[in-house]
């Protein structure tokens, strides 16, 4: 989204603005809602050390005006273990406006809030319907996900403590795409919560839901440097669906795979990579060691093979044949 923030004229028209704050009061309050640090849902991850050296004041400015926005004005709430503020009236001066683009976003965003209680906070002050259901929605899923009991493992007894030996490593990959698989039920858990985000199909795809992870961002970067396509937004929304919707146990480092050798071959398309991935599902190649130590690997690795060549008007020269320049001399 935009990297600036809109400050309304009524921000001075406000009695507690106009009657209650002194001008640090609204010096403070002014770099609450415009900082860097600030989000499109009004819940942002900043530390008090941090405003401190961004406004010039001492550490013990910062905190008693903190205690003063907390508890006078009642205007934001901070998480001290997380880090978190949020800003009660966020809503109200900054989410006037839907549409897929500021939906996608506020989802994905929402998405990194720990402290959920913030989230229902400033969900109060939102005035449009729809947006104020998703942040509410969100917060309802999600309580529900955390709340979930956790299965309790019987005590192991003193034999397996002394021998590990037990843990095989088709146990360990159960685990692990177990693991995959739980976090693919959470995803379309939260995706459930708001269907109308996906459903704006006249708009063009967009990436901002991605923006926020690390791996998309390297996926992206070795997309664009590499020549398939910077302005290819459907191609790449297409590819990022692996690390979702794939049975990989490490899906960013099986793209990147499957990408070099798409570089390796010449082959700087979207269908070349996915049919590699799609090949490596068929035979249950879950991870970058599998496939390095599998023999269906070098099918892929064209260098050393020659290639057959086509030419029209004639036939197709097998790869093991042998021009013998002598044949049919006479000794």
């Amino acid at each position: 989204m935009a990297r600036y923030r809109m400050v309304r004229t009524e921000f001075w028209k406000n009695p507690i603005v106009l009657e209650e704050m002194t001008p640090e009061d609204k010096y403070f309050y002014l770099y609450l809602l415009t900082n860097p640090y600030t989000t499109q849902i009004g819940i942002y991850r900043i530390t008090k050390k941090q405003m401190a050296f961004d406004l010039g004041y001492s550490m013990e400015s910062v905190n008693a005006l903190m205690e003063r926005f907390t508890n006078h004005h009642q205007l934001i709430r901070y998480n001290p273990e997380t880090r978190e503020l949020a800003i009660k009236n966020w809503g109200r001066d900054n989410l006037q406006k839907g549409g897929k683009p500021i939906m996608d976003c506020i989802l994905s965003e929402l998405k990194d809030v720990e402290d959920l209680s913030l989230i229902l906070y400033v969900s109060a002050s939102i005035p449009k319907q729809e947006i104020r259901n998703l942040y509410e929605s969100f917060y309802e899923q999600e309580m529900n996900l955390t709340s979930d009991p956790v299965d309790k493992k019987p005590n192991r007894t003193e034999e397996e403590m002394i021998d590990d030996t037990f843990v095989t490593r088709h146990t360990i990959r159960g685990q692990k795409q177990k693991e995959k698989e739980n976090k693919k039920e959470k995803q379309k858990q939260q995706q459930n919560i708001y269907p109308d985000v996906q459903s704006y199909s006249n708009l063009e795809p967009s990436l901002s839901v991605f923006q926020q992870s690390e791996e998309v961002k390297e996926i992206i970067e070795f997309w664009d440097a590499n020549g398939f396509g910077i302005s290819n937004i459907y191609a790449k929304q297409q590819l990022l669906s692996w690390l979702d919707d794939s049975s990989f146990l490490q899906p960013k480092e099986m793209i990147l795979k499957a990408m070099h050798i798409a570089c390796a071959n010449n082959k700087r398309n979207l269908g070349y990579i996915v049919g590699i991935l799609k090949n490596w599902e068929n035979k249950s190649l879950l991870t970058v060691e599998e496939v390095d130590s599998s023999e269906e690997y070098p099918q892929f690795e064209h260098k050393a093979r020659g290639k057959a060549h086509s030419f029209s008007g004639g036939r197709v020269i097998p790869n093991e044949f042998t021009l013998d320049l002598t044949a049919g001399e006479e000794l």
